[in-house]
């Protein structure tokens, strides 16, 4: 059955959701595999969007901008209250998306300009931080006594941070607050708050807006080598972009850039471990680490959905979609649709089309960090491999994740090793 609302984005449409809890990620797939094999693009009134999970309804969406428009993919889910509005407007908060939210031709503007500053070069000189700090972080971890850690808490939180700190030209020794404010825009955009719990959420967004505006006042002041520097001094030469839009791709880097890898290299670690033949090849023979990383991509995203809106009248999958309608794309259905992924309900590093997945988005808004993420969750997977092969999870049916509509968050992923 499937729910038509009239008009686009009346509340009403079937109450029949296939097992499907919008923000509840302790393991949506069961659900994503009714809903595939059901009712593929369903209604869901609960949060007003169009619920998407086959393989190719999604690409195909992804790489139709001009009817699926990515407007609305920074867009609170739930309306902010007033007295959060009232917070962020007297504090001058005018943050906007650095890309994913942005259309052409302004997102090609800017997207040209941040790429010639994104590049892999810029990887690779931060590369031997990358692993010196993967290798400090897990010796200090294997060093406790009690042969107890948490791979969120004592490696994967704190690498990325670093990484996309020092990428942007930011203050490293300020990792808590940085997570403080990428903690509370997760929950303001894709968080199910009441008007009350968005107040210091809302506090918190105004600072991460202030210093993402004086990252950018302070490269204009001084040389410095950074991606940052590299906009600023693109600015300086012609390219066309703005102080507002600068600041924008840092509001947006500096939670993207290490909120998802802080995610993947948790779940890269926690999948390995928690299939110990597949961990075994890996330990055995690095170089299949790269295609391991893939099929975790694939198997268990960071992002498992992200959000268009229609700009006209189509019809995906055979069931017509109205102009203005709000679009969820569940990539992390759609990275196991047995249409185009056999066997996808199952974890293999030796899948052929893992890179297939459609985690790091399609088209126009294909992740700009993508090498980035993929290079950290490389170098920890082996650092871990080489250094404590002999990790074993504690209680994996206990791992929970967050609440959220988009991002698949383990809260910790606690290990144990003998002496």
């Amino acid at each position: 059955m499937t729910a038509t609302p009239t008009p686009a984005g009346t509340a009403t449409g079937c109450p029949v959701h296939h097992g499907y809890q919008p923000f509840d990620q302790d393991d949506p797939f069961p659900s994503y595999a009714a809903m595939r094999a059901e009712e593929p693009v369903m209604y869901d009134e609960r949060i007003d969007y169009w619920v998407v999970t086959r393989y190719d309804e999604i690409k195909a969406i992804f790489g139709d901008w001009e009817t699926y428009s990515s407007e609305n993919a920074q867009a609170p889910v739930r309306e902010r209250g007033p007295e959060a509005k009232r917070i962020m407007e007297e504090g001058g908060f005018t943050a906007y998306s650095g890309l994913s939210a942005r259309v052409p031709p302004e997102h090609t503007r800017i997207r040209k300009v941040a790429a010639k500053a994104f590049t892999p070069r810029r990887f690779k000189v931060l590369e031997p931080e990358i692993r010196a700090n993967v290798v400090r972080l897990l010796e200090e971890m294997l060093a406790r006594p009690e042969r107890h850690g948490d791979l969120v808490r004592d490696l994967a939180y704190d690498v990325p941070t670093i990484t996309i700190l020092t990428l942007i030209g930011a203050d490293v020794s300020k990792i808590a607050t940085y997570k403080r404010w990428s903690d509370s825009r997760a929950a303001m955009t894709w968080g199910d708050l009441s008007d009350e719990e968005q107040i210091p959420h809302a506090k918190n967004l105004v600072e991460y807006w202030a210093e993402c505006r004086r990252l950018v006042e302070e490269a204009h002041e001084s040389e410095q080598d950074s991606l940052v520097g590299d906009m600023v001094r693109m600015q300086a030469d012609g390219d066309p972009i703005t102080d507002h839009e600068i600041a924008s791709v840092c509001y947006s880097l500096l939670f993207a850039g290490h909120e998802t890898t802080t995610t993947l290299i948790s779940n890269a670690l926690r999948v390995l471990l928690a299939h110990p033949d597949q961990w075994q090849q890996v330990i055995d023979d690095p170089s299949r680490i790269p295609a391991a990383v893939d099929e975790v991509l694939r198997y268990s995203p960071s992002i498992v959905g992200w959000r268009r809106k229609a700009l006209k009248d189509s019809e995906i999958g055979g069931v017509a979609i109205p102009k203005g309608a709000n679009l969820l794309l569940l990539m992390g259905s759609a990275n196991r649709d047995e249409a185009h992924f056999e066997g996808g309900e199952s974890f293999d590093i030796s899948r052929a089309n893992a890179r297939d997945h459609l985690s790091f988005g399609f088209g126009i808004h294909y992740c700009l960090g993508n090498m980035l993420a993929k290079l950290q969750a490389k170098i920890a997977v082996e650092e871990v491999a080489r250094r404590a092969p002999g990790l074993q999870l504690i209680a994996p049916e206990s791992i929970h994740f967050r609440e959220n509509l988009s991002f698949r968050t383990p809260n910790s992923v606690p290990v144990t090793w003998k002496a």
